[in-house]
């Protein structure tokens, strides 16, 4: 693959790209990508040759419940991210490391981070959101898991609702994304308590999510075996910048821990609070959200005030992007 030249950041201002996860999905994602350059049209093309399916038309052309399949929406959401990440190197010589002081994603864009910083192929990052996504489905039957959002809950008062709300089965902190914005995940009559024990403990608003499965808990432990037999038989290498782990919430390079970290992702906590403000200490001054949405820039500017945030989801997203990266 062509390499654009390396750009060089300043000594006191350090950029981190962040990747999002499932959720920012939207039927027309990536198509004014696929349409402005034909670098972002090769990584739809490759992400299709290697899952044996048109995955580009079902993004541009929906249906969008087919769309939200766990299944199709995981390497849908990679594939945007990383057409991004093509055209900022290929079209725009602006490359992941020289310009970027850490990567990181949120759940499945912690994949979508590694295959930027060089650790996966594009083809086999592909694949492994189709295993993935395919297990986490798979790991408990349709209605017996669920996930809530707990708003106005700090970290540690959500996992004591999770606690009191587990009586026996499994509640447990599943996301803590910003300060007072925790997800909880578990079984469904748990996280229905929770939701309940959250609105008496001072909760500004606690609300079922909709979602096909209760992601980052125990229940996912099913998922995580699968996961461990697909990443030990997928080739990785040392990225290219550290990743920010979603479990440690700190940074790794070694590509066995990076390996072991993944399987735990799939039934731990993602740390993503902890991971914005560990960034922050260490420089980061701009987080960049690659891919589909904005979510992620919106949780930036609660976790790390003091930086900016800038999202690239679109074409017309590159020109005021452009002069914030060349100014970092």
């Amino acid at each position: 693959m062509f390499r654009a030249p390396v750009n060089r950041l300043r000594d006191d201002v350090a950029t981190a790209f962040i990747f999002p996860g499932q959720g920012s999905q939207a039927v027309g994602m990536g198509k004014t990508l696929a349409d402005a350059s034909a670098s972002a049209r090769a990584v739809f093309a490759e992400v299709d040759e290697a899952l044996g399916q048109n995955l580009a038309r079902l993004m541009w052309e929906g249906p969008e419940e087919e769309l939200t399949l766990t299944e199709n929406a995981q390497p849908a959401l990679m594939a945007v991210s990383l057409a991004v990440v093509r055209m900022l190197e290929v079209d725009h010589g602006i490359t992941v490391a020289g310009k970027v002081k850490y990567v990181a994603g949120h759940s499945l864009g912690e994949y979508s981070a590694l295959a930027a910083a060089g650790s996966f192929s594009l083809a086999d990052t592909a694949r492994l959101l189709r295993i993935r996504g395919r297990a986490m489905q798979d790991a408990t039957p349709i209605g017996t898991g669920a996930m809530a959002a707990l708003l106005g809950l700090d970290h540690g008062d959500a996992v004591a609702v999770a606690v009191e709300a587990s009586q026996g089965e499994v509640c447990e902190a599943a996301n803590d994304n910003a300060p007072g914005q925790v997800v909880v995940s578990g079984h469904r009559t748990a996280v229905e308590r929770a939701v309940e024990i959250a609105k008496r403990a001072g909760a500004r608003r606690a609300v079922m999510l909709s979602v096909s499965a209760p992601f980052h808990c125990a229940l996912m432990k099913p998922a995580a075996r699968i996961m461990t037999d697909a990443l030990e038989a997928t080739p990785m290498r040392a990225p290219s910048i550290p990743v920010i782990s979603n479990v440690t919430a700190g940074p790794l390079s070694n590509p066995d821990h990076i390996r072991a970290r993944l399987i735990d992702q799939m039934t731990s906590t993602v740390r993503w609070r902890e991971s914005m403000v560990r960034m922050a200490a260490e420089g980061v001054r701009l987080f960049c959200e690659l891919g589909s949405g904005r979510v992620l820039t919106g949780l930036a500017k609660r976790s790390a005030p003091d930086a900016a945030g800038l999202a690239i989801g679109g074409s017309a997203d590159f020109d005021s992007a452009l002069v914030q990266l060349n100014r970092a």
